[in-house]
């Protein structure tokens, strides 16, 4: 079978507030997934493509306005879903993507108080008709993401916020998740990795 003449892809993203230990789940699910035979494409946001790649670096480190950061991170995705998202999935390969426009309603509107209105404006101008088949939401209370972040590591703009912004990002995705319970999947991220994967393997199997 060509690529071609495969069904279409099936598009899964990756959310949670920084530290609730999505990524490290994600390559679990790409070999859960290939090992089912599905081809897969793994990707990320802000990033995703050469053009991708150079407005996260400006995002994640620059000072900037608020609704010029909304922008860029639209920006950012609809190259994304034009260079790398569509084409994966019309060839019938599964796109993996850690953050999606989920993200940006928890991070902008819900971290930094951009009105949500505005943010559904850019998603229906931006992908009107693309949206995950599944989304994965690994939420864990603040203290325990605190925690799991590397202090070792130089965070990026986002990651050293206080505790209050977290607070408000993680309640937006929470409520993301009320609104499209048909989509998003809220994973407790505290527990064992064996016990998430777990789950993340139920939860895959039907989606197959």
């Amino acid at each position: 079978m060509t690529d071609s003449s495969r069904p279409r892809g099936k598009f899964i993203t990756f959310e949670g507030i920084d530290g609730a230990g999505k990524s490290t789940h994600i390559g679990f699910v790409e070999d859960f997934l290939s090992r089912r035979g599905k081809l897969v494409t793994a990707s990320r946001e802000p990033g995703g493509t050469p053009l991708g790649e150079k407005l996260r670096d400006l995002v994640l480190h620059e000072k900037m306005h608020l609704e010029t950061e909304a922008l860029l991170m639209f920006a950012s995705r609809r190259e994304h879903i034009a260079q790398l998202i569509e084409p994966n999935l019309a060839a019938g390969r599964w796109v993996l993507s850690d953050r999606f426009t989920d993200a940006s309603f928890a991070y902008q509107s819900g971290g930094r108080g951009l009105a949500r209105e505005k943010l559904e404006t850019l998603e229906r101008w931006v992908h009107p008709a693309l949206q995950p088949d599944l989304t994965l939401l690994f939420d864990v209370p603040l203290a325990v993401a605190r925690e799991r972040l590397d202090a070792t590591r130089t965070l990026d703009k986002f990651e050293r916020e206080q505790a209050d912004f977290f607070e408000k990002c993680r309640s937006e995705y929470l409520r993301r998740a009320a609104q499209f319970p048909q989509r998003i999947v809220v994973i407790d991220s505290t527990r064992s990795i064996e016990a998430i994967r777990a789950e993340l393997t139920e939860v895959l199997e039907k989606l197959l």
